[in-house]
């Protein structure tokens, strides 16, 4: 009798944990089908948001990452502001102060190689270390890769200086003669430092704001685009389309 009852109840419980089974499973792939379908569906809904220059990634990796997108980004307050300040003060001596660049460079390297040599004589009087000037060598594998990377760079230019002048895209060719036109304008303005100065500090003080304001940015930046695109189509319609374009020959496929 006892067999029976014991014999019963491994019965009841084998199909118990099999119920618990199948509602276990159940309710785990339910979930994980949950879960595959909500990063589906917030994906979905980040395509459709507008992202200025068609952007899928956060603001740091747009920068290429590293210390330099820390930087423009202010991940640490001390070095960007550093960076900014010394800039300020270059702009400053030789826009401002008419500071030449020769005369800089020769007032410092005397300063410092006298400061250099007065401390290596005296180490000896006030019974303290000379000075551990650094030996500064440039690795030939650096200076190549810099190489190779203005090579590409330059190349690349070339290729779409070619494109342009070739006559085969006439928004292209639009849009590069109206940014040369302005920056023109701008030159008129300004020499060359302060120019560069400018854009220096645009680019310490844009991205950081873009990253803050990122949301309001793109939105505007999505009507502006808009209001772009209907007056180009006018501009095409109206100028670009009565312009005669000479035949094209296709490129014979080898």
């Amino acid at each position: 009798m006892a067999d029976h009852v014991g014999h019963h109840d491994s019965l009841v419980d084998k199909i118990t944990e099999k119920i618990h089974g199948h509602d276990g499973s159940s309710s785990s792939s339910s979930s994980d089908s949950d879960d595959d379908s909500k990063p589906s569906k917030v994906d979905a809904v980040k395509s459709k948001i507008y992202r200025l220059f068609g952007r899928d990634k956060p603001v740091h990796k747009v920068l290429g990452g590293g210390k330099p997108a820390d930087v423009l980004l202010w991940r640490n307050k001390k070095i960007s502001g550093a960076v900014l300040g010394v800039a300020t003060v270059i702009w400053v001596l030789f826009e401002l102060l008419e500071y030449h660049l020769i005369t800089l460079v020769c007032h410092l390297s005397i300063l410092s190689l006298a400061i250099l040599f007065l401390w290596s004589n005296a180490s000896t009087f006030i019974n303290k270390s000379p000075p551990q000037i650094p030996e500064v060598v440039i690795p030939e594998k650096c200076i190549l890769e810099v190489a190779s990377a203005l090579r590409i760079e330059f190349n690349r230019g070339c290729t779409v200086l070619r494109e342009i002048a070739s006559g085969r895209d006439l928004k292209k060719f639009v849009i590069v003669i109206a940014g040369l036109w302005f920056i023109s304008i701008i030159g008129g303005c300004c020499n060359f430092l302060t120019l560069f100065y400018i854009v220096f500090v645009l680019l310490h003080t844009l991205p950081v704001l873009y990253e803050k304001y990122d949301d309001k940015v793109d939105a505007f930046a999505e009507k502006a685009m808009i209001e772009l695109k209907k007056q180009y189509a006018v501009f095409e319609e109206k100028v670009l389309s009565k312009i005669p374009k000479g035949p094209l020959k296709d490129k014979k496929k080898v």
